[in-house]
């Protein structure tokens, strides 16, 4: 229990068992006067009376401000619910578009990856092609050098005559 609401009881407790003590003297008929008349009432009980109104009028007025602070909080709580929805659902739509951003750049890497793999390989069988015909080329090259290699050999070898030993 709250002091404050100890307190309370406390004090309502003793200005019970004050009125209890005294009730006679509070329930004696008093000359009261209300400004425009003079009547003869019990000046305690009016006094009790007029504490149990404003204690009941406090109550009513404590309830009401819990009342409003709890339809306040339930209010706020629906707000933050629904901004928590609109939340997850704008970061669900992010991830989405982070995860098709990706998938598509994927795609496009791999495209390149593809088309450049092609152009590479394009590439190395000309080369290959290039390099196979400039052996051949030079096969072909050497091949005739040797020939007319022979062929000099061959006919200087008609024209010269032996040596004669020593």
């Amino acid at each position: 229990m709250k002091a404050r609401t100890l307190l309370l009881l406390i004090l309502l407790g003793a200005i019970a068992a004050f009125a209890a003590l005294n009730w006679s003297t509070f329930t004696a008929a008093t000359t009261l006067s209300l400004g425009i008349a003079v009547i003869q009432a019990p000046l305690g009980l009016i006094m009790l009376a007029v504490l149990v109104f404003l204690t009941v009028l406090f109550l009513a007025y404590v309830v009401y401000l819990q009342t409003s602070v709890l339809l306040e909080a339930r209010n706020h709580a629906k707000e933050l619910k629904t901004n928590r929805e609109l939340a997850d659902q704008a970061e669900a739509s992010r991830f989405t578009e982070l995860r098709n951003f990706l998938e598509q750049g994927l795609k496009q890497r791999a495209s390149l990856d593809t088309e450049s793999r092609t152009i590479v390989l394009g590439r190395l069988d000309q080369l290959e092609r290039d390099m196979r015909l400039s052996i051949e080329q030079s096969g072909n090259t050497l091949s005739a050098y040797i020939g007319e290699l022979e062929d000099r050999l061959e006919k200087g070898a008609v024209g010269l005559t032996p040596l004669p030993p020593n």
